[in-house]
């Protein structure tokens, strides 16, 4: 009973640190974050200012190759909102959004980081990364107008499996729209309104990365900081232990289809 009743304890205070004393920080931090950004304060970013996005554009078929083989088991993989609750409003009046996480808020899923690790070298190896997950936009899916919780975070679309036409395919972000590529990056910043369509008949996959944004000091050790509590935050936390129970459903499924296949060959 006492232990029941520190866990409580624990958990409303970083709900308050968070929801409460973390929301009038973070609005605050935002204010500063444009005269201290390295890149601008811009909707879009283009890819030259980001060194590293060369060599994971460079090598984006490897990702694609290990894509392709979860897109077999597409219908089986967690929608958004199974993972992120907080987004229900966004995307829970259809299941035509499924995700596969391996990172998320720098919390790592070993399980399927290990069935994808050319795709996991490859994150790992960028400077800031937090969130990276495939993003799997089924045929007719529209995401409506949204704002990111975070400016200290920038984002990185990689296109991996983009269908024709490219008008019917595209992201709209403040009052600019740009159609993806496969295997070219594309950057943004997700405080900014923004949404997103795949109105053809086909699937649309992007690697979605939320890095770090380059910032000067020292706004960017408090941003550091400010990220470390946001993952320990009850909405972060949440959202871990939902993936945890997708990891260990998705294990039982590719296990059972391994198996399979033995018996078969």
């Amino acid at each position: 009973m006492l232990k029941l009743s520190l866990e409580n304890v624990k958990a409303k205070f970083r709900e308050i640190l968070i929801y409460g004393i973390g929301s009038r920080l973070i609005k605050f931090i935002e204010q500063l974050i444009p005269s201290y950004s390295l890149i601008g304060d811009t909707a879009f970013f283009e890819s030259y200012q980001f060194e590293w996005v060369e060599e994971l554009e460079a090598n984006w078929m490897l990702i694609r190759k290990e894509l392709d083989e979860l897109l077999k088991y597409r219908d089986d993989l967690p929608n958004f909102q199974d993972i992120s609750p907080d987004q229900a409003e966004y995307t829970s009046t259809d299941n035509l959004w499924k995700t596969y996480f391996m990172y998320g808020y720098g919390i790592k899923s070993e399980k399927n980081c290990q069935r994808c690790p050319e795709t996991t070298r490859l994150i790992e190896k960028i400077p800031g990364m937090k969130t990276a997950f495939f993003s799997i936009l089924m045929p007719g899916k529209h995401i409506p107008e949204h704002r990111g919780p975070y400016k200290g975070v920038i984002r990185c679309l990689l296109g991996l499996k983009i269908p024709e036409p490219r008008e019917k395919c595209r992201i709209r972000v403040g009052n600019e729209t740009r159609y993806w590529e496969e295997g070219k990056g594309m950057f943004f910043d997700d405080s900014f309104p923004h949404e997103a369509w795949n109105e053809t008949d086909d699937v649309r996959v992007v690697l979605f990365l939320d890095i770090m944004r380059p910032m000067g000091f020292p706004l960017s050790k408090i941003n550091s900081l400010l990220m470390k509590i946001i993952a320990i935050s009850p909405y972060i936390q949440d959202a871990y232990e939902n993936q945890k129970q997708w990891d260990n459903r998705l294990e039982k499924l590719f296990s059972k289809e391994n198996e399979k296949e033995k018996v078969a060959s």
